[in-house]
């Protein structure tokens, strides 16, 4: 629905719950998942976690007795996640509720469940059992099988060099959204650099995917500039990204969306992969090579001659990355690369980023996975109510 309020109510509505009481139920489950706006915010203004809160209310306002989770903090900040954990929590202890919850990093959500089961890739059961029975007898097994166990650390991918020269230059960049009283950004200035990962983070709504936008030359910014550098844009160097032509977009600076399924543009997941180099003009054989090298690294070659639309959340994620790494771009602009990943296929993720950063490109990650940040970002820029603050004791932005 158009409106947060009338997309919670829908439910209800069509139970024929009488009308005085629907908009208190609304209230009621707005405020259970810590959903930050009124009734009457408008769905399209809405970050993608602050969209997975209004989705988590909706349900809450039918009552259920029967709660099924497929990844339900996936997206979200941190005091987002902690929210919607709490209400699961708070609707179980209420009334009595079956909660069922798919989840790749289990850590956090321990406190929910009595009872673990780990699926093998084939379907069988691995372990099954309570919490602290599976992990202290499975938890080595369990690793080296690609489940996150918890307190299992991530290795560290820091850059091999010192950063190059700059690429690509913001400087004071501000952007409104159409109808919207403040701004979704508010005079952010960052750069990024060859042979440099920087991680955007901040909470939902913070203006991180609206930055990530504009970085990418997807839209212009309201105010402020956007400029590059001639070892990134040639002969364009004076002409901002949002105005280049698409073909030379492309080829320069590459977008990984946080909804995989907006960039797909074939039948086959192969052929998904080969786009980007073909259209560049490189030789099909050397495109067969890539291909076959990026589908064995990311665990996707039983799927090469899938259609991407019917893979797992998961695996199209992985797949929006490859597509984006097989272009080949110098400046390559994520947002969040790493959710619905095991830890197997996240490593993988890891691996693949940390290279084309060492190669010499540069990498902007959106993302609230905190360990991605510590494994692999060089710099931190933290935004908050669209405005850049400081992390990690240094400010990041001027």
């Amino acid at each position: 629905m158009a409106r947060a309020g009338d997309d919670v109510a829908f439910g209800p509505e069509n139970r024929a719950v009488p009308a005085e009481a629907i908009w208190r139920l609304v209230e009621a489950s707005l405020a259970a998942v810590g959903f930050p706006y009124g009734r009457d915010r408008r769905t399209e203004q809405l970050s993608g976690g602050e969209q997975q809160r209004l989705a988590l209310a909706g349900i809450l306002a039918l009552s259920p007795r029967l709660l099924l989770f497929d990844e339900p903090t996936a997206n979200l900040d941190p005091l987002g996640a902690t929210l919607v954990r709490e209400a699961i929590a708070a609707v179980q202890q209420a009334t009595g509720a079956t909660v069922v919850l798919v989840e790749h990093r289990v850590a956090e959500t321990l406190p929910l469940v009595d009872r673990v089961v780990v699926l093998e890739a084939g379907g069988g059961v691995a372990a099954d059992g309570p919490p602290d029975v599976v992990f202290a007898t499975y938890g080595d097994q369990l690793s080296a099988a690609g489940v996150w166990v918890p307190a299992h650390p991530m290795p560290v991918r820091r850059a091999t060099g010192p950063p190059g020269g700059e690429l690509l230059v913001a400087r004071g960049v501000g952007f409104f959204h159409r109808g919207a009283v403040r701004p979704a950004l508010a005079g952010v200035s960052t750069e990024l650099r060859a042979g440099q990962a920087l991680a955007v983070v901040g909470p939902n709504g913070s203006g991180k995917s609206t930055l990530a936008t504009i970085l990418a030359g997807l839209v212009p910014p309201t105010v402020g500039t956007v400029r590059t550098s001639r070892a990134l844009a040639g002969a364009d160097e004076l002409s901002p990204p949002h105005r280049w032509p698409a073909a030379q977009l492309a080829d320069r600076i590459g977008m990984v969306f946080q909804d995989p399924e907006h960039q797909f543009l074939t039948g086959r997941v192969r052929d998904e992969l080969a786009f980007g180099p073909s259209r560049r003009g490189v030789p099909a054989e050397t495109v067969g090579r890539l291909v076959d090298d990026v589908l064995a690294r990311l665990n996707l070659t039983h799927l090469a001659e899938a259609n991407p639309f019917t893979l797992s959340g998961g695996e199209q994620r992985r797949l929006s990355v490859a597509t984006a790494l097989t272009t080949s771009p110098s400046v390559l602009v994520l947002d969040e690369p790493t959710f619905g990943q095991d830890q197997r296929t996240w490593l993988q993720l890891l691996d693949l980023l940390a290279d084309r950063r060492d190669a010499g490109g540069a990498i902007c990650a959106v993302t609230h996975d905190e360990a991605f940040v510590t494994s692999l970002a060089d710099e931190v820029l933290r935004l908050d109510a669209g405005r850049a603050v400081s992390a990690g004791g240094r400010e990041v932005a001027a």
